[in-house]
């Protein structure tokens, strides 16, 4: 699908040089002398390289068609993470480094959206939010409280994430996939 220059935004893929790219920051520059036009940085997803390009706001690019399918997760081993199609019971694997560190999230038949381009999976989407449990917490110091300060924390699934001072040891949360942080305490 084409689209203009000046409707590029954060985390698009894009089709441009033979290759796949998600853009990472976009600027709209108008200059005083001059046409406009958009700043573009992107990163490719199959050689893990980076650009920046200028595109006049006139030029148009070619969006990315993604297919977009949901899984149950199943297991992983010391290089994949396995997934079932719940309707047609298909399995695929994904390499751990798509996933990156929101793969230690991933629990026993949690539900994911799978992003495919050109059948091959690029992107997971996990829920956003899950449960976890605390398995580790510092103490939380007396006179702390007063100031909104949080503290270190390892949850059972070997994150480590920022807690409030009343947290402790054994405690269920709920933590924000997208940026890994505390929610509240169920």
């Amino acid at each position: 699908m084409k689209l203009n220059a000046s409707e590029i935004r954060v985390g698009m893929l894009l089709e441009y040089k033979n290759d796949l790219w998600q853009v990472l920051k976009t600027q709209h520059v108008k200059p005083g002398k001059g046409g406009a036009f958009a700043q573009v940085e992107m990163k490719s997803m199959n050689k893990n390289t980076k650009i920046n390009e200028r595109f006049r706001s006139s030029e148009s690019v070619e969006k990315a068609s993604l297919e977009e399918t949901k899984f149950n997760f199943l297991y992983e081993d010391e290089k994949n993470y396995f997934f079932m199609n719940p309707k047609t019971f298909d399995q695929i694997e994904i390499k751990k480094d798509i996933i990156g560190d929101k793969g230690k999230l991933l629990t026993e038949n949690l539900e994911v959206s799978v992003s495919f381009y050109n059948d091959l999976p690029i992107s997971v989407d996990l829920p956003n939010q899950v449960n976890c449990i605390v398995d580790t917490t510092d103490v939380a110091l007396k006179g702390q409280t007063v100031s909104s300060s949080y503290k270190p924390a390892k949850l059972d699934n070997g994150l480590n994430i920022q807690v409030p001072p009343f947290i402790e040891a054994g405690d269920k949360i709920i933590v924000d996939t997208r940026n890994l942080e505390y929610i509240k305490k169920i």
